[in-house]
């Protein structure tokens, strides 16, 4: 188990809008562009092989790094190598951050001064949320599946465990950035499946503000 205090305080980072990490979770990544191969490289070379992705944040007229406050940082857990060059890595999510300020200089990829605090329950156990109502959960996803024509191993999501179902759905799911920003800054496995049911109520009325369904 990681502690907080083993973590650095200065990571590569990998602006990616729409790819979200979670906690505990793992992300698989298909890395093409040469500066992103070089942080590939050398993450590779340091201890904890870690990687933040993190939202980009680009608003016209607005100066300033163009990113997200908080993103999550993963480790390499696998890695390999196509015959043209490219990497397949998975990154399994070990905390979330904060952003202190951007690295200056020279490098090919972004680096930034980074804050862990405020996160330490990201480097815990499995969190579980006890007002979960699995069975309406999984009426209104499949509800969500049809409309858009959407297939899904429903045995594996009936025996999943809470942090795993949540989670794995607020990666995957079809979101924009802003709202997968939401999902990630959520303090609570329970705040994140909430998020998840407004949004997921939100797409089925076609974007309609209306009452949500509980």
């Amino acid at each position: 188990m990681i502690k907080q205090s083993e973590l650095p305080d200065t990571i590569a980072i990998f602006p990616l809008a729409g790819a979200l990490l979670l906690p505990r979770s793992r992300l698989p990544l298909h890395i093409f562009e040469p500066r992103y191969l070089q942080m590939v490289e050398d993450a590779l070379k340091t201890p904890g092989r870690l990687i933040g992705m993190i939202q980009p944040n680009e608003v016209p007229g607005r100066n300033g790094p163009g990113l997200h406050t908080i993103g999550c940082a993963g480790r390499i857990t696998q890695f390999s190598e196509t015959e043209d060059g490219r990497y397949m890595i998975t990154l399994g999510g070990v905390s979330r951050f904060r952003v202190q300020k951007e690295i200056e200089g020279f490098c090919p990829y972004r680096r930034c001064e980074v804050s862990w605090e405020g996160f330490d329950r990201d480097l815990g156990n499995d969190e579980e949320d006890q007002q979960f109502h699995r069975s309406e959960f999984l009426t209104l996803l499949s509800r969500y599946f049809d409309t858009r024509g959407l297939s899904a191993d429903w045995d594996t999501l009936k025996e999943a465990d809470d942090e795993l179902l949540i989670n794995s759905l607020s990666m995957m799911l079809d979101f924009d950035a802003e709202d997968k920003q939401a999902l990630l800054e959520a303090p609570s496995l329970q705040t994140r499946r909430e998020t998840l049911v407004t949004l997921i109520e939100y797409s089925m009325r076609g974007g309609q503000e209306g009452e949500l369904i509980q």
